[in-house]
């Protein structure tokens, strides 16, 4: 059941009790105010300083890019009849070895889309990168029915991949690489089965270093 407009302009309206401790802080504020220049002063200078923060916000916000793999519409049976919303599915990175798969579901587009970057930036994977903007070694993921094998490619071979698992492969910042779809083709499954197979990726120095060896030795 929705509300009526009524009803939510009655919510909205404060209570009788509420009002006297809004003008209390009204009056509180013009003393504040009236306090003399350093009180301007402060309230200048705590303002440059959010403004500060908010540009460096969105500095941040910048650096990343969303793709929106599928929107699907999603029904729940619930007790009165089935209740509609919207499932999507989002990958956020920064092209520069950082990377993440998220899953949003809302009564809207544009609410689910919100919640799977949310979700995508708190499952991000770290990618290491060669100078050629490929990966170190072969990997092979694996998510439900669904497997992916990644393996590294020449420079100007570009990204041999389709679906979703060239749109993570994409904003992880790889440019040349040769990946193969292998069973199911659900979306979802294929970009995390991607994710699980970038996850595993190890550079040759850190490998050299789990058995302790040289890295001269590793390549002998």
């Amino acid at each position: 059941m929705t509300e009526t407009n009524d009803q939510i302009q009655t919510n909205d309206i404060p209570a009788a009790s509420d009002v006297p401790a809004a003008a209390e802080g009204q009056q509180q504020e013009r003393r504040g105010g009236g306090g003399g220049k350093g009180g301007g002063d402060r309230d200048r200078r705590g303002g440059g300083g959010r403004g500060r923060d908010n540009r460096r916000g969105q500095e941040r916000d910048s650096e990343w890019q969303e793709r929106v793999v599928q929107i699907r519409r999603v029904s729940k049976t619930v007790k009165g009849g089935k209740k509609m919303s919207f499932r999507a599915i989002v990958v956020v990175g920064n092209e520069r070895g950082q990377v993440g798969v998220g899953v949003g579901k809302a009564g809207d587009v544009i609410g689910a889309v919100r919640k799977g970057v949310a979700d995508g930036k708190k499952h991000l994977v770290k990618v290491p990168l060669t100078r050629t903007s490929s990966i170190p070694t072969l990997s092979n993921g694996r998510d439900g029915a669904a497997s992916v094998l990644i393996r590294p490619a020449a420079p100007g071979t570009g990204v041999i991949a389709g679906g979703s698992i060239r749109t993570v492969l994409e904003l992880a910042g790889i440019k040349n690489v040769l990946a193969k779809r292998l069973g199911s083709k659900t979306p979802l499954n294929n970009a995390r089965a991607a994710m699980v197979a970038l996850a595993g990726l190890r550079t040759h120095k850190e490998t050299a270093k789990e058995r302790g060896i040289s890295l001269e030795q590793l390549y002998s």
